[in-house]
């Protein structure tokens, strides 16, 4: 399992939401962003294997495709992306970072 993964559920729908292209990015020099993963949600609305290998502390970027999901839904959106951008201070420990989505607000936290 990676090191950092995410789950998006979709609670206006009551339901996960499948098929959200994740992008995970790390911070660099200049306070740019270099893509270390992507991949998309499965059925149950997670992302396991974002990224392989050992996590480095720093800084983190998760940017959702939401327009994109909520097109697939036939829906309208407010955001067509949301980042989220955390702090990985302990490179050995695990860390997940959920996305609760509806079409016009989201909220997210870290979890276990």
């Amino acid at each position: 399992m990676s090191p950092i993964t995410t789950h998006v559920l979709d609670t206006a729908r009551g339901r996960p939401a499948a098929g959200v292209r994740v992008r995970l990015e790390r911070a660099g020099p200049n306070d740019s962003f270099e893509r270390v993963g992507e991949g998309l949600t499965d059925a149950d609305g997670r992302l396991r294997d974002l990224m392989t290998g050992a996590l480095a502390a720093g800084r983190y970027r998760l940017t959702f495709d939401t327009g994109a999901y909520f097109r697939t839904q036939q829906s309208e959106a407010f955001y067509p992306t949301v980042s989220v951008d955390f702090e990985v201070s302990d490179g050995a420990q695990h860390y997940h970072v959920p996305l609760l989505l509806s079409p016009f607000g989201y909220s997210t936290y870290r979890g276990s």
